[in-house]
């Protein structure tokens, strides 16, 4: 339990680190005129980097609290591990795909380059959507073999852990859409490049989330 902590805390100061960076290369001072044409006057850049920060924060201790609470579960005699699905191994390699596809797309957006990015949002959002879609099927395939949520405690936490997961991608998603949208709706990409260097981030920090809770799992 003790090590896991340890690996999440350095996972939040590992962003919190890249986030600051992203910060001082904004340069929040300067003025955004494309931006603010597009949606009107935007938040500083600042302001949106240090929200992402705290929440970022808060979701880390989320989850090193279901952590903590899953070690402290496990140990009780009524615990049953559940056999983890296959198909999480290729849900795990579709949220890799879209962290990198991120990352390239982020390059992209600072290159200026329009066409780029779209394509990149696009298939970020296709292998986050594959990601969630093969989350649910993975659940299907355990209710339909008998490891329903109320039969067991290690089966609820497998779908409470899951779920959560999948929410806050839900939630970057929902951020995705609405720079996806502008993009490809005639805009330039320094419009969306801000929201783009902070999924980007968001997305490599629920990528590292998920490869602590699928080695929880699967240790377990």
């Amino acid at each position: 339990m003790t090590v896991t902590l340890i690996f999440l805390a350095v996972i939040m100061i590992t962003v919190i680190v890249w986030l600051l960076r992203q910060t001082l290369n904004v340069q929040p001072w300067v003025s955004d005129p494309a931006a603010d044409a597009v949606s009107g006057t935007s938040l500083p850049a600042h302001t949106k980097t240090i929200g992402l920060t705290a929440f970022l924060a808060v979701a880390t201790s989320l989850f090193a609290l279901f952590v903590s609470a899953y070690t402290l579960r496990m140990q009780m005699v009524d615990w049953r591990p559940l056999p983890e699905p296959d198909l999480l191994w290729i849900n795990t390699g579709f949220l890799v795909l879209a962290s990198v596809a991120y990352q390239w797309t982020r390059g992209q957006a600072i290159k200026g380059h329009d066409p780029a990015v779209k394509a990149g949002l696009l298939t970020s959002g296709i292998l986050s959507m594959l990601f969630l879609g093969g989350q649910f099927v993975a659940w299907q395939q355990l209710n339909g073999a008998g490891y329903y949520l109320s039969s067991n405690p290690a089966n609820a936490f497998f779908y409470l852990l899951t779920a959560v997961h999948g929410i806050h991608l839900l939630g970057g998603l929902f951020v995705w859409a609405r720079s996806t949208l502008k993009v490809w709706g005639g805009g330039e990409a320094d419009t969306v490049r801000l929201s783009i260097e902070l999924c980007t981030v968001y997305w490599h920090f629920l990528l590292l989330v998920w490869v602590v809770l699928f080695g929880l799992l699967l240790s377990t």
